[in-house]
């Protein structure tokens, strides 16, 4: 990379940018459950795909889209398919060739990282500022080269995907091939045929046990996770070296807002944070029962203003297959597995086949 030439350019010069066009209808009238087409809102996430439409498309795709309402350019996305817009969508065609999903996401990385930090809620984002935008792209000759960005993120590709193809050997999720128990209890689910009947938390597994808060000052830097409430990741908020109480892998964190998480590892948690002790239970038993747990107490009845706690862990009551009056968590287990592997396989399909084009790209340049 530090041997690449950098070249400076307008999005303006390199797109016509203009508002998408999009149909004077409430949302209902336009999303459909069986819909096709895309319709692309303001949201960050998804692509920006707010929902699926049987109306006509009204933009072309193999484009990029833009909220004119935000600070930055984090929701510039490329649209392969032809797509419905939305109001406040800036829609950016461009004016060269080639164009493409790969050359799209070296221009919008490089968007977002021009814009980054330099709008506010005062200065959106908007079709002027987006036209006076300049990003830096790799060139040769004078010329954008595009061939340096198409192998360099093929590269990049098959980089990551050889990680996923390592992680899914490690853990044995290559085989996704369902077992006749695995098919049965499927079969049995979409048949109805599941029993499942409520019990209390602290019955089955003892009393919750509560962390202790440790000020984001007080931590030292380590190697233990430390697991606050919050979503961004898992609500690990730091690595600390402290000396604190670890609670055993294979338990079953809740937070103050009662969302629930799944530990296969050795932690500390502060006081916002209640331990499941379900060190006993087979794994993907423990992870069948995170989820009734987290259906449960994840419901809108915790807040800022009412925090769950321990004590609201020992009184929950969740849903659970049983058999006989009693939790079957072998029954759990084989469903969560069957699961997996109905989850996973897409996964594995999509890792091959994008290894296998990946190896095409890189060597063919």
């Amino acid at each position: 990379m530090d041997s690449v030439e950098w070249g400076e350019f307008r999005l303006g010069d390199l797109f016509e940018i203009n508002p998408t066009k999009y149909y004077k209808l409430k949302n209902e009238a336009i999303i459909s459950q069986n819909g096709t087409v895309p319709l692309i809102s303001n949201s960050s996430t998804d692509n920006g795909v707010m929902g699926f439409s049987n109306l006509k498309a009204n933009n072309v795709g193999n484009t990029i889209t833009c909220s004119d309402t935000t600070l930055g350019a984090e929701t510039m996305y490329y649209q392969e398919n032809d797509f419905i817009g939305y109001s406040h969508i800036q829609h950016l065609v461009p004016k060269f060739k080639p164009f493409n999903k790969t050359i799209a996401s070296v221009i919008i990385s490089a968007s977002r990282v021009s814009t980054s930090k330099k709008y506010d809620y005062g200065n959106k984002f908007n079709r002027e500022a987006m036209n006076k935008t300049t990003i830096q792209l790799p060139i040769k000759n004078g010329e954008i080269n595009f061939s340096f960005m198409e192998k360099f993120i093929a590269e990049l590709e098959a980089e990551r995907i050889a990680e996923l193809e390592a992680y899914l050997m490690a853990t044995n999720l290559k085989n996704y091939t369902l077992t006749q128990e695995e098919q049965r209890v499927l079969n049995d689910f979409e048949k109805g045929c599941f029993e499942f009947q409520e019990f209390n938390l602290e019955k089955l597994f003892s009393k919750s046990t509560r962390g202790r808060r440790l000020k984001s000052s007080d931590r030292i830097s380590g190697t233990l996770p430390f697991v606050t409430a919050g979503e961004t990741n898992d609500g690990i908020s730091a690595y600390i070296g402290n000396e604190v109480n670890v609670f055993s892998k294979n338990t079953i964190t809740i937070d103050m807002f009662g969302s629930a998480k799944y530990r296969n590892y050795k932690y500390g948690g502060d006081d916002h944070v209640a331990i499941v002790h379900t060190e006993n239970l087979p794994k993907l038993a423990s992870i069948f029962v995170t989820t009734a747990i987290h259906k449960s107490s994840y419901a809108g009845q915790f807040d800022y203003s009412r925090n769950f706690y321990a004590t609201d862990a020992d009184e929950l009551n969740i849903s659970l297959l049983s058999t006989n009056n009693t939790p079957n968590y072998q029954l759990m287990e084989t469903f969560i597995s069957a699961i997996q592997k109905l989850v996973i396989k897409d996964v594995v399909l999509y890792a091959d086949k994008k290894i296998a084009t990946s190896k095409e790209v890189v060597y063919d340049k």
